[in-house]
């Protein structure tokens, strides 16, 4: 039993990208599958696939790095709200990160995005993670 799945999803894709790894296989859940979505989305992974099983299901999310250097794309990826102390914040209180270079993964009422939507939507949520 895993008592914070979201930390175990980011410690994956952390560990894989620093160890030179193209795919990384993740069990799924709704909200790592839009946390997939929006990695994809904003340029961070190369692609993913969503596999369904008998039980729960698998994302396998290829990595992306750079073509020159090989370099992850994915420099850092940082857990903020944990189980023991919740990080909210309000519409006007959103963080940007690293001046607007990286994202900032929030939990909203209308579903998980990043921060700068949730800024242009008005609404505030849980910060999940940094992505930079």
């Amino acid at each position: 039993m895993l008592t914070d799945p979201i930390s175990d999803y980011l410690t994956r894709i952390r560990n894989a990208s620093k160890a030179g790894h193209r795919v990384v296989n993740i069990p799924a859940s709704n909200l790592k599958q839009q946390m997939t979505k929006i990695l994809f989305d904003q340029g961070f992974i190369l692609s993913y696939k969503f596999e369904e099983n008998e039980v729960q299901g698998n994302i396998k999310i290829a990595l992306k790095y750079d073509k020159f250097t090989k370099e992850p794309v994915i420099k850092k990826i940082q857990r903020v709200s944990k189980p023991g102390l919740r990080k909210y914040a309000g519409s006007g209180e959103l963080p940007r990160v690293l001046n607007g270079l990286g994202i900032a993964i929030v939990s909203t009422s209308h579903g998980v995005m990043t921060s700068k939507q949730a800024k242009q939507e008005n609404v505030g949520g849980e910060v999940l993670c940094y992505v930079y």
